[in-house]
């Protein structure tokens, strides 16, 4: 391996993590270009060298370490990494799957990519089925091909799991699974030594991992980002204030409060824990009340993941009753399940709430389309945490945006 030709590193996309892996992928090409620039031009500034001798030399180099005969690309210019694992997918008529490498991975650290909540119809089987794949059948995609990866030799396994499936099965209150725990030690038994992830519901699951490591990402930075476009957060004045939608949320929009430097203020809700919700009209909350002021203030919510939207809609309700004149939510994970949809289209035509920010997580075409609707990317921050891992290096300034989200929000003077 070398600095600017990861030739081990190599990325597994199953057909609902496709989409994503793609725009990860084209991240680490302008990753590894940048690298390579730097790496040239500071070898340049110290050994005095000429530009095109340098490129020469470094390809040599690359292709005397390569494990292959050669590195593929010119000899005299930058050579673009492939990252892609060449991969079939087949899915049989009874519901199995198949997964089959079509290249040699052996000796590589392989990155393996699934999206557990894309429901879009994906196309399967060299494109003679179009199929639109449940969470569960998404789990057995993932699970059937990191033994396909295990099974050709792979160095390492890691997982990109923009979602963490059954996240929400993470504490027993009865006589229940713990399906998050039991999924993270089937993903360990079959060697997997890594996962990345985007706002795990909970960080006891990350406490149910013997020897695999998780990396649990935030997209507050690209969340923040955003918002700034659409409200002033350079401000002075207190005309925008942080509401927890419910006591699960507070540690997470104290967190916003605090790097806004903007007051927090809480909804409680009242639940009726024997009814299940169904969508967004019938949930299980029975009372809603706030601690804190929001009469005459924009509103900023923010939550890891948004299901049927009951929860949601009703605290925007509540808001806009309470005198908030503009109410924005943050969504890491916008599942937008069943009629959510619809239900956010009319709450949106009534004026509930001004915008909902979500990040492209988790695939979903029709949200795209909605005039609410903010798609933040995160796929460079995967990129980079992927880059950063494989070569070794520290993710402080990633897993911890306070910094940058200093300077994004710093007060004019």
């Amino acid at each position: 391996m070398t600095y600017s030709q990861p030739t081990n590193l190599g990325i597994i996309a199953c057909p609902g993590g496709e989409a994503f892996a793609n725009e990860v992928i084209n991240h680490l090409k302008h990753i590894y270009k940048h690298r390579f620039n730097l790496k040239t031009e500071a070898l340049i500034k110290r050994y005095g060298t000429e530009k095109e001798k340098l490129q020469r030399d470094i390809n040599f180099l690359s292709d005397l370490r390569t494990s292959d005969l050669l590195v593929k690309g010119s000899i005299d210019s930058y050579r673009v990494p492939k990252f892609k694992i060449d991969t079939r997918f087949t899915y049989f008529m009874n519901g199995e799957f198949k997964t089959e490498i079509l290249e040699c991975i052996r000796g590589k650290d392989i990155y393996i990519f699934q999206d557990v909540e894309n429901h879009q119809a994906l196309t399967l089987n060299g494109g003679k089925n179009k199929l639109a794949l449940s969470v569960n059948d998404h789990v057995m995609s993932l699970l059937v091909t990191i033994d396909a990866a295990r099974q050709a030799g792979a160095a390492s396994i890691s997982l990109v799991l923009p979602v963490y499936p059954y996240s929400r099965q993470h504490k027993k209150k009865g006589r229940e699974g713990l399906t998050a725990s039991l999924l993270g030690h089937i993903y360990e038994n079959m060697g997997v030594s890594r996962i990345i992830t985007l706002d795990i519901h909970s960080r006891e699951i990350e406490n149910s991992f013997g020897k695999a490591h998780i990396d649990n990402l935030h997209a507050s930075y690209q969340i923040i980002r955003e918002l700034s476009k659409i409200t002033d957060l350079t401000s002075n004045s207190d005309d925008l204030v942080v509401v927890s939608p419910d006591t699960g949320a507070v540690d997470r929009n104290k967190f916003y409060a605090t790097g806004l430097k903007k007051p927090l203020a809480l909804i409680y809700k009242e639940r009726d824990y024997s009814v299940v919700t169904q969508n967004a009209r019938e949930t299980n909350i029975k009372a809603v009340k706030l601690l804190g002021d929001v009469n005459g203030k924009t509103v900023f919510m923010a939550d890891d993941m948004l299901g049927t939207g009951g929860t949601l809609l009703k605290a925007m309700e509540f808001l806009k009753e309470q005198g908030a004149t503009k109410v924005i939510a943050a969504i890491s994970l916008p599942f937008f399940t069943g009629n959510a949809i619809e239900q956010f289209n009319e709450a949106y035509k009534k004026g509930y709430f001004y915008r909902i920010i979500g990040t492209n997580a988790v695939y979903h075409e029709e949200l795209l389309n909605c005039e609410w609707y903010i798609n933040t990317n995160v796929s460079g921050l995967f990129a980079n945490v992927i880059s950063r891992v494989h070569h070794n290096q520290s993710l402080s300034d990633l897993l911890d945006n306070r910094t940058i989200i200093d300077k994004l929000i710093k007060v004019k003077e």
